[in-house]
């Protein structure tokens, strides 16, 4: 199965394939049996993060791999992002050398800001936290960030940066400012959380979006009783019998039939090739209707916590979003 001409294409004229595998979550004794089976199936991208906290094993599976399979650096499409510690301008090309280094490739394909807000350094931890739970934020605005990513580029250590978790009016700050555009966003995107507009947005400015959790992330941690299933929506399992595929694959192909990438998770070798069975088939208007009259719901939001690492609720029983009471925290605007 060759997935490598579905694409979508940045404005530096660089190919995105338009499906890719996911490791957020994945574990250092399944990655490699997950990627093997992703580059067997056709897969060329992959994306990764610092914060995943399994890019060296990332590493040691590709290079696995790829001697193995004789699939040159070339034919891949790599994405990291710069983790939330890492905002100062002085961080961001030591924070990239680590990511390389531990993906022991010479480049990426890609490399975003993984959020608009920064968190404190401090020893050398992903989430610094005080006494109380909450996390230690910086102030660091991210356009400063957004010049040293610009250097990135400059030097050749990434062909391509972007965005994550930002909102439009961010993404329209950083373009105001920038000398190197954003070629990607990437944020949530689902049947349940479509972001019509901000997809509308992103194509008006020559922005690639990019959909995490396209079926959802089902075993994120964060899971409650209110949040919708995916796998057992009713107008979804209809539209899956119609043209004899899964939900997942409605779901995916949901999102490539609108020019969006996506990066299902997964370690396991079956869903791995059932979720590149996308491109033999497309939704029509009817269906594309029927999924976009979902009732709208955001899932990928992390909760605050307290000192014994519990969700913090409000007076409604709701989560409180960890990050809410930054000055940059991206999600009070509608898209």
């Amino acid at each position: 199965m060759s997935l490598a001409q579905h694409t979508a294409t940045l404005h530096t004229g660089a190919k995105m394939p338009l499906l890719g595998l996911g490791t957020w979550k994945s574990k250092a004794d399944e990655i490699r049996d997950a990627i093997v089976s992703a580059l067997q199936t056709g897969y060329r991208h992959l994306d990764c993060a610092a914060v995943y906290g399994n890019e060296c094993h990332v590493g040691e599976a590709l290079k696995e791999a790829l001697a193995l399979m004789g699939i040159k650096r070339s034919e891949l499409f790599i994405t990291s992002k710069l983790w939330d510690t890492m905002h100062d301008p002085d961080d961001v090309l030591p924070a990239l050398k680590k990511s390389l280094a531990d993906l022991q490739l010479d480049y990426l394909d890609l490399y975003l800001i993984h959020n608009p807000y920064a968190f404190a350094k401090k020893d050398g931890q992903m989430m610094p936290k005080n006494p109380d739970g909450t996390i230690i934020y910086s102030d660091i605005h991210y356009c400063d960030t957004w010049r040293s990513m610009e250097g990135l580029v400059d030097q050749g250590l990434c062909k391509a940066i972007g965005l994550s978790n930002f909102n439009h009016k961010q993404v329209l700050d950083v373009i105001d400012k920038a000398r190197i555009k954003p070629a990607v966003l990437q944020v949530e995107c689902n049947p349940f959380f479509r972001q019509e507009k901000l997809i509308d947005f992103c194509h008006s400015h020559g922005i690639v979006l990019t959909a995490y959790s396209p079926l959802c992330c089902g075993d994120r941690a964060w899971r409650y009783a209110c949040d919708p299933d995916l796998f057992g929506d009713p107008k979804l399992m209809d539209i899956a019998k119609k043209h004899n595929k899964s939900v997942a694959q409605i779901a995916l192909r949901f999102q490539v039939q609108r020019g969006v990438v996506a990066i299902p998770k997964s370690v396991t070798p079956k869903w791995i090739e059932e979720n590149a069975q996308i491109f033999d088939f497309s939704l029509s208007e009817d269906d594309i209707c029927q999924i976009s009259s979902l009732k709208t719901h955001r899932m990928g939001i992390p909760p605050a916590k307290g000192p014994d690492n519990k969700p913090l609720l409000d007076d409604h029983g709701h989560p409180i979003p960890r990050d809410k009471d930054h000055q940059y925290y991206p999600f009070n605007e509608p898209f």
